[in-house]
């Protein structure tokens, strides 16, 4: 299935997020984009860390809906 514009620079954006994660032993990787939602998977540290909720709503969803309007939220699956 080929990417829309705004699946390829919520990509773009995670994989800038992706080093500060992987130096705390953790890491995110994009799932799907649908109705104006982003879902991510958490893994490693990230996946149990208690500073997840914080992680994903101040850093990963903060960040990509300040560059994409379109979003709405961000979930983890």
């Amino acid at each position: 299935m080929a990417m829309n514009n705004t699946e390829e620079k919520i990509i773009e954006i995670i994989n800038q997020l992706k080093p500060y994660l992987i130096n705390d032993g953790g890491n995110v990787e994009f799932v799907k984009y649908e109705d104006g939602i982003v879902y991510v998977k958490m893994m490693g540290a990230c996946a149990n860390c208690q500073m997840l909720d914080l992680t994903l709503k101040e850093g990963i969803e903060a960040t990509i809906m300040n560059e994409i309007k379109e979003v709405k939220g961000v979930i983890v699956v």
